[in-house]
């Protein structure tokens, strides 16, 4: 009897004779294709940017949670090899989607590069391939979207190839937890896919955590994100109004967390950052509107934490005007930190971009030091900020701005110094008043 597709790929995965193909080696394909290779396969990482095959070719990465010793290992070792010729899919007997899943300008969700990537691999597809989707997105995308233009080649899930899905779960600058040491959510369409999709991540990761579905599994991912969103909108709320009131909700979460049941900390910051956050939650409002259902929490979080950097923008005015008698459009504003979160390099829908642009739009003048973020990349809402770079953080030029807007609270950054060079510092982060710096031209924002 002839061996079924299922049967010869469980084997090879099993013996880790499969080659792994991730397509889009970015912030999540990078760290999963080290991880992958680690374990005992041969990878070959796919993406359409040929400035990121210099890199690799050069073994150098440009990801932190990669390291350059890292790449070199697996190169060396014959596990990993990268390219922009998408015919090599043919070779690969896992196929995993990691690219981009960004919003329209009217907040729907983008799914073009996911369809590309489809019907590149549908170009390519053979029996015993098993396809799998880690990008975010609304429920139904695998199944939906993937799997008909993959079936479209005459092949059929189940019995020809197998389609599946696993919600990435990177967490740029987590020191505690990697991509092979965080749990992984894994579905399939069909029992034979999950089985294949915890034989091979399950060599891969340190646990799975397999759901009924590929549409629940892409609803787990949603879920982990919309709970940080609203959360994090709620305690952005809470600043403006405590601030009202005069009183520092910093102070106050600082309290509320040393209950030990019922209560988890979040922070108010100048505003989202990052791709899961500030995209992910209407990937869902968009799909609930197919069944004619309001998503009224997560609307009204996107529109709070959307607020943010137009509020902060208007403490650092406030603070200008009272504290210098200075208009901020007649104003030299530096702002602290362009990445979105601390210690890192990505830049991903940082509210510092907007921080700056709303500067300039109200007549001020903003530069920016970020000790990981020498110049701005082109990203796609800000065209105008591309080629700035970081300005050296030194007394002098640090008395040469009227105001200090810290918007990320980078470890690199000497405190001390700055609150003795800077004039007016507003603090989004509250890391004056944790280190113990805090000062009469220190405002909280």
């Amino acid at each position: 009897m002839a061996i079924s597709p299922f049967d010869t790929l469980l084997q090879k995965i099993e013996t880790r004779a499969a080659r792994a193909g991730i397509i889009g080696l970015g912030y999540v394909g990078l760290p999963l294709a080290m991880a992958v290779a680690r374990s005992g396969f041969a990878v070959t990482g796919f993406d359409i940017d040929p400035g990121k095959m210099v890199a690799l070719d050069a073994r150098r990465s440009y990801i932190d949670a990669v390291s350059d010793a890292a790449l070199s290992a697996e190169i060396d070792a014959g596990r990993f090899k990268a390219t922009t010729d998408f015919a090599g899919l043919g070779e690969c007997d896992v196929i995993i989607i990691c690219v981009p899943t960004p919003l329209t300008k009217h907040r729907d969700p983008d799914l073009s590069f996911v369809e590309a990537t489809s019907r590149s691999i549908a170009a390519h597809l053979r029996p015993g391939q098993l396809v799998v989707l880690e990008s975010t997105t609304y429920p139904g995308t695998t199944d939906d979207v993937v799997k008909v233009i993959l079936e479209g080649t005459g092949l059929k899930s189940r019995s020809d190839f197998f389609v599946g899905f696993s919600p990435e779960r990177e967490d740029p600058g987590n020191q505690h937890y990697h991509t092979a040491t965080i749990p992984k959510v894994v579905a399939g369409d069909g029992p034979e896919a999950l089985a294949l999709m915890k034989a091979f991540y399950g060599a891969a990761v340190s646990s799975v955590v397999p759901v009924s579905s590929n549409a629940t599994a892409e609803a787990v991912k949603l879920t982990e994100n919309i709970f940080r969103s609203v959360n994090i909108a709620l305690v952005n709320e809470l600043k403006t109004v405590y601030a009202a009131m005069g009183i520092d909700v910093w102070e106050v979460i600082d309290a509320a967390k040393t209950k030990p049941f019922g209560y988890m900390p979040f922070y108010p910051g100048p505003g989202l950052g990052g791709h899961c956050i500030p995209i992910d939650p209407f990937y869902l409002t968009w799909k609930s509107r197919e069944y004619e259902l309001p998503t009224r929490f997560i609307e009204l979080a996107g529109e709070i934490n959307s607020a943010m950097p137009r509020y902060v923008v208007g403490k650092l005015a406030e603070a200008l005007d009272i504290r210098a008698g200075k208009a901020l459009s007649r104003s030299k504003v530096l702002v602290l930190g362009l990445a979105y979160k601390k210690n890192v390099a990505d830049i991903r829908e940082s509210p510092s971009l907007r921080l700056i642009e709303i500067i300039e739009e109200r007549g001020g003048h903003a530069d920016y030091h970020d000790p990981f973020v020498a110049e701005i990349p082109p990203t796609r809402e800000y065209q105008a900020l591309k080629g700035r770079k970081s300005v050296a953080l030194t007394p002098d030029t640090i008395a040469g701005y009227d105001a200090v807007l810290v918007a990320t609270d980078h470890d690199r950054v000497d405190y001390a110094a700055l609150a003795k060079s800077a004039s007016l510092i507003v603090d989004t982060r509250n890391v004056f008043n944790r280190l113990g710096l805090s000062a009469d031209h220190v405002i909280k924002a």
